[in-house]
C-alpha cells in the first residue's frame, strides 16, 4: 500500500513540476502566479471553473496561422466581382497599353463597386496632398506615419503626402459555415452534359 501511495505522490508531483516548468517556459514567473491564482479562484467559485471548463472544451474557432479572415474575406470579393487577382497574377507583359488600359477600366469600376458597398472609409488627416500640417506629441503612428529628417520629439511640420484612410466600417459577409476561410476563390470545373 505505501509503493502505491508513494507511485500516486510521485505522479501528482511530476504533473505539478510539469505544469511549473511549461509555465515557466511559457511566460515566467508571472504566468505559473497567475495559473495559480486562478486554479485557487476556480476551487472558491465553481460557477467560474464550470465557464474555464466549458471554454476549454467548445473553443472559439481559429484561424489559420497567421491569416486575417477580414483580409481574405475582402479579397475574395474583389475577386469574384473584379477579378482582381487573376489579373494581378496575369502575366501582362505582351499586352498592348491600350488593352492594359480598357483591362483596368472595368476592373477599377468593379473594385470600387465592391470597396464602396463593404467598407465606409474616412480620412486620417483632413488635409489634402501637399498641404503642410503639424504632427502634434502623442500621435498614433500607425495612424500618422512620419517619415524624412525626423530629428527631436514632436510637434513635427511637414506635408502631407497621403491624408490616409482608415475603415469606419466594414459590413464583409461571413465564411459559409465549414468552408475554408483561406479559399479566394474556388476551382470551377464544368461537367459537360452527356453526349447523346
Amino acid at each position: 500500500m505505501e509503493i502505491f501511495a508513494g507511485l500516486i505522490v510521485g505522479l501528482v508531483l511530476g504533473a505539478f513540476l510539469a505544469v511549473v516548468m511549461f509555465s515557466l517556459r511559457a511566460g515566467g514567473p508571472a504566468r505559473l502566479l497567475e495559473a495559480l491564482q486562478l486554479a485557487a479562484r476556480m476551487h472558491r467559485d465553481p460557477a467560474l471553473a464550470e465557464r474555464i471548463h466549458r471554454a476549454l472544451e467548445s473553443p472559439e474557432p481559429v484561424s489559420p496561422s497567421g491569416v486575417s479572415p477580414i483580409a481574405l474575406r475582402m479579397l475574395a470579393l474583389l475577386q469574384e466581382n473584379a477579378r482582381l487577382v487573376d489579373f494581378l497574377l496575369e502575366d501582362i507583359s505582351a499586352a498592348t497599353d491600350a488593352q492594359i488600359g480598357q483591362a483596368v477600366r472595368e476592373i477599377h469600376r468593379q473594385a470600387q463597386q465592391v470597396l464602396k458597398e463593404h467598407v465606409v472609409l474616412e480620412p486620417i488627416l483632413s488635409a489634402q496632398e501637399g498641404e503642410t500640417v503639424t504632427v502634434e506629441a502623442g500621435y498614433d503612428p500607425s495612424a500618422i506615419r512620419v517619415i524624412g529628417h525626423v530629428a527631436g520629439a514632436p510637434p513635427y511640420r511637414g506635408q502631407v503626402e497621403h491624408p490616409g484612410w482608415r475603415a469606419r466600417e466594414v459590413k464583409l459577409p461571413d465564411v459559409p459555415q465549414g468552408a475554408d476561410p483561406r479559399v479566394v476563390q474556388p476551382a470551377v470545373v464544368h461537367i459537360p452534359e452527356p453526349k447523346a
